[in-house]
């Protein structure tokens, strides 16, 4: 059985979506975040700034000190209704671990999607993990 799928055109997206420029509409991301789940083993707290140079992302981990990251923009394609935002991806290298975040607002919501691939197996197993922030500032 073949199914047939709409087509959309560059020219059918919501402008923000197609918007080189699209660190002007990260402004729903700004803030410094706390996370919702106080006993978290993970991510505690989460500043989005931008800057000069884009946006930077840091993190505060409950257990491990984390290096700041600089943020890639990305258009928010959900697939509910109306939703037409921006999402960041940032990449951090912890020296025993790498961990890629992919970042955006939902409802009011900071959720934070954690992919964590260890460099030594000694640490454990490669893990993902989906955190959600409250903006505390």
């Amino acid at each position: 059985m073949t199914e047939t799928l709409p087509f959309k055109q560059k020219s059918h997206l919501h402008p923000l979506l197609t918007d080189p420029s699209a660190t002007a509409h990260v402004s729903t991301l700004l803030g410094h975040w706390s996370n919702t789940n106080f006993k978290t083993r993970g991510i505690a707290e989460c500043a989005i700034t931008r800057d000069d140079e884009g946006i930077l992302v840091s993190i505060t981990g409950v257990e491990t000190e984390w290096p700041n990251a600089r943020a890639t923009v990305l258009a928010n394609l959900e697939e509910e209704a109306g939703q037409r935002s921006v999402a960041l991806m940032a990449t951090f290298e912890l020296g025993f671990m790498t961990a890629e975040t992919h970042i955006r607002v939902n409802k009011g919501v900071l959720v934070i999607v954690l992919y964590v691939t260890f460099h030594d197996e000694s640490y454990g197993a490669n893990y993902l993990n989906r955190e959600f922030f409250y903006l505390s500032d």
